[in-house]
């Protein structure tokens, strides 16, 4: 099966599993037509169908380099909501981000051996 189909047969197996947790979890308190806005979005196109980029981008490029790039992702969010929501980076922010960048552009450069043999 291609990816697009392994992921979209996940998620309906594992309903019967997360539906009742759902309702167990249900608040008292209905939420506001602006949060469902904000479940709906980022269930369907943050989570859904991110899967079908994400996927094909590992095919395009190769699983083990692609996938360091997601290492980079929290500090790049980071990043953007200096602008975008007026945070402050702390200098320990800023550091340990520079240091997980440099972590995974080293990682990138290094040579994979995925034949490891017991000695």
């Amino acid at each position: 099966m291609r990816a697009e189909q392994v992921i979209c047969w996940v998620l309906v197996a594992r309903l019967p599993l997360t539906l009742p947790v759902m309702l167990a979890a249900w608040p008292a308190q209905g939420a506001r037509a602006s949060a469902w806005g904000g479940f709906a979005y980022v269930t369907l196109f943050s989570m859904w169908l991110g899967f079908f980029a994400w996927y094909r981008g590992l095919a395009l490029g190769g699983m083990v380099r692609v996938s360091q790039v997601q290492l980079v992702q929290p500090f790049l969010a980071l990043l953007a909501a200096v602008p975008l929501l007026g945070e402050r980076l702390e200098p320990a922010t800023v550091g340990f981000s520079l240091a997980v960048i440099a972590t995974v552009f080293l990682g990138k450069r290094m040579p994979v051996n995925l034949e490891t043999r017991p000695a």
